[in-house]
């Protein structure tokens, strides 16, 4: 039995093994038809056998009459403009190009059809750069080169080693045909390590040998960003766009690449690619301005995102993730994709990281003025659905920064002038309500006369759009007043951010400016419109900011407004209007004495209140309407032939157009009896605050006898 067991055993091992040395030889079997496979695949693959030639092609090979070399070339153009071309390929023929190999003219081919696919090699970059540095490339063809890698900028899979070769692409700067590209490609490298002052020297110099460049400008604004003591340059602060788009060499092919690649690359040229289709228009059409997805700058599977640990914003997406990452969060490439996150703009807000800033700022500039000022006047459906989707993104962003942008800032003053007042006007008017503070020198010629141009040829809806906008724009200059002048005292000056500074005597000569401007608007609006009551409602509500100036905001400040708007709100058949601007004239009359121990107020400004005051009082309240000595009078003959009793008490608070409905209600609620005293409880039940202060702080009122007889005749009001 034991020899039986162990013959079986032994039968059974050997078959086992068997088995098992059965399945190696058909898995070896199967990897090698595999492997013969792939290679004949390779071998009979045109594209392959392409980059193979390439790799292997030596200097000096003739270009007239070589074939392979034209076939070859042939195939990998083919694939480049088609479908675009994988990392792999971009580093061969990048290298192939730049070594000159066969020629400049074949270079200058290359770079035209080199169209990645997904992302560029940064060593394909680099090596391309250290070609640029030794070998006898044209101008022209360095020129095209260096266009080639600021359109694919934010494809390159990383740029730490790119910025290592920071100082030799600076060497460039003082080639004058290539100083505006190498000064574009310094601008999205430099870090606060790459500003040095030998850096900042050279560039002053070239800017006394050149003049005032913009690519120079903003280079060096960047360089003060980060090393502001070393840049005494005192820049402009309103700079037009120094770098141009220089993506018109490949934005078909891109595009179609794109597209057959289902957005699959993300690049911030996607902002202006587009196939042209109308060939008799040199400008430009907005058809792309979709906000760029979010993605990090650095790739997952590149070198440098495994040497240390980054956070993928575009994992991002709850508020702990944002507070555990807070020092391992890199922003991206394509800072327009900010617009999309709210947690990316807490990033934003949070490393308060002024070349981000920059970099955002010139983003918008880019496109706003490319694809709203420089576009022609054929505009789709489809087009206008994406630009009113990038504007409310854009407002979004600043409510949330609780900041506008310069570079929407100087886009509005451009665009006020070209603007018809009616394409995206919600949100044009919404952007220029978050404009800073403007300086009063300039504010007419930058604000003022476009708007008063397109207000007074404009419809009412129009035109109470405007005044809101207005009644904004000063609620948040007081609202940055009241937190800056907290925190610097009187020499306030603007947020970092903004471009200039400006003192306490510069911002209350700027609000005064405004107000007085919509005090202007106010007047003539009125009279074109009939004195309408909604217009007149939106400038009551603007006057009301305005009186609280002091009492809310701190500003030292009063302004009367003009007799325009006091007579239409006075004799408004509204009785919300009329009284609103009772409440508003008298609040500006309880801020004058505590505002007589904070500084000098004028004696005009005395002067038209107490007109404003004392013709109320008379007309609402002591009955002389069109008497002599008052501020309105009328001829007794003209108003005999009106054939109106007693038209002094026209505009009593019983016969006034705005309280006469009261009036009637109330004496239908009493019977035959009308007791002054009772019709002012009902009219102050009724809500009018308002009156009820006037009456309280402008009316003084003595018992008589008989005031409990019937009339308003009775009573004994005076004048405070």
């Amino acid at each position: 039995m034991a020899k039986a067991a162990n013959l079986s055993r032994s039968d059974l091992d050997s078959s086992s093994g068997s088995d098992l040395s059965v399945s190696s030889r058909t898995s070896n079997r199967s990897l090698r038809v595999v492997e013969k496979e792939r290679r004949r695949n390779e071998a009979g693959d045109p594209f392959l056998l392409a980059l193979k030639y390439f790799s292997e092609v030596e200097a000096g090979t003739p270009r007239i009459g070589n074939d392979v070399l034209e076939r070859n070339l042939v195939q990998v153009e083919r694939v480049g403009l088609s479908r675009g071309l994988p990392p792999e390929a971009i580093s061969v023929m990048l290298d192939y190009a730049m070594s000159l190999r066969t020629g400049g003219m074949i270079c200058v081919r290359v770079l035209k059809f080199l169209i990645p696919a997904t992302v560029v090699p940064q060593e394909a970059v680099v090596q391309a750069v250290a070609w640029l540095c030794v070998s006898k490339i044209a101008i022209s063809t360095q020129v095209l080169f260096l266009r080639w890698l600021l359109t694919v900028f934010d494809m390159i899979d990383s740029k730490d080693n790119l910025r290592a070769i920071y100082g030799f692409i600076f060497h460039f700067v003082t080639e004058e045909n290539l100083s505006p590209y190498i000064c574009h490609l310094l601008y999205l490298l430099t870090r606060r390590e790459s500003v040095r002052p030998f850096r900042v020297r050279k560039l002053l110099d070239l800017q006394t040998k050149m003049g005032r460049q913009p690519f120079l400008f903003h280079l060096l604004s960047l360089y003060k960003v980060f090393c502001p003591e070393l840049v005494t340059l005192a820049l402009p602060s309103q700079m037009r766009s120094g770098f141009k788009n220089h993506n018109s060499t490949w934005k078909a092919a891109l595009s179609a690449v794109q597209k057959r690649n289902n957005g699959q690359v993300s690049s911030d040229i996607s902002l202006t690619l587009g196939v042209k289709h109308k060939t008799n228009s040199r400008k430009r059409k907005y058809h792309h301005l979709e906000v760029p997805s979010l993605s990090s700058s650095v790739q997952r599977n590149s070198p440098s995102s495994s040497s240390r640990k980054v956070f993928p914003l575009e994992q991002l997406h709850t508020f702990p993730q944002l507070l555990d990452n807070l020092h391992c969060i890199e922003l991206p490439s394509q800072m327009g994709s900010l617009l999309g996150s709210s947690l990316a703009l807490c990033y934003l807000d949070y490393v308060q990281d002024d070349s981000a800033f920059l970099r955002l700022n010139f983003w918008l500039g880019h496109a706003l003025h490319e694809e709203f000022l420089f576009c022609s006047g054929d505009r789709g459906s489809g087009s206008s659905s994406e630009a009113l989707h990038l504007l409310n993104r854009l407002l979004s962003t600043q409510h949330f920064l609780q900041e506008g942008f310069s570079s929407t800032e100087g886009f509005l003053y451009k665009f006020l002038n070209v603007w018809d007042g009616s394409l995206l006007r919600p949100q044009i008017l919404g952007l220029l309500s978050d404009i800073p503070v403007v300086p009063s020198s300039c504010i007419n010629q930058l604000l003022f006369e476009p708007l008063v141009q397109l207000f007074f040829t404009s419809t009412l809806f129009f035109k109470c759009s405007v005044i809101d906008c207005l009644n904004n724009m000063l609620l948040k200059w007081l609202t940055w007043h009241s937190v800056y002048a907290l925190e610097d005292g009187l020499d306030i000056s603007l947020h970092s951010h903004t471009p200039m500074n400006m003192s306490l005597s510069g911002f209350m000569d700027s609000v005064v400016e405004l107000v007085r401007f919509v005090g202007r608007l106010a007047t003539v609006g009125l009279q074109l419109e009939g004195c309408h009551s909604l217009l007149l409602s939106f400038i009551l509500d603007f006057y009301e900011t305005v009186c609280d100036m002091f009492l809310k905001y701190g500003l030292p400040m009063v302004v009367m407004p003009p007799v325009g708007v006091f007579y239409p709100a006075l004799f408004a058949t509204d009785p919300v209007s009329c009284l609103n601007y009772i409440s508003i004239t008298l609040f500006t009359f309880f801020i004058i004495p505590p505002l007589q121990q904070v500084f000098h107020i004028s004696r005009q400004t005395y002067r038209e209140f107490n007109h404003y005051l004392s013709f109320m009082v008379s007309c609402l309240w002591n009955s002389k309407m069109f008497l002599p000595g008052m501020a309105i009078e009328v001829d007794q003959e003209l108003l005999s032939l009106s054939k109106v009793a007693k038209p002094w008490t026209s505009f009593d608070l019983i016969h006034h157009p705005a309280f006469l409905g009261y009036a009637l209600d109330f004496h239908h609620k009493v019977s035959e009896n009308f007791y002054w005293d009772w019709y002012l409880e009902f009219l102050f039940s009724q809500g009018f605050q308002g009156l009820q202060q006037f009456v309280q702080s402008s009316i003084t009122r003595r018992s008589v006898a008989g005031t409990n007889d019937q009339g308003q005749g009775d009573r004994q009001p005076t004048n405070s």
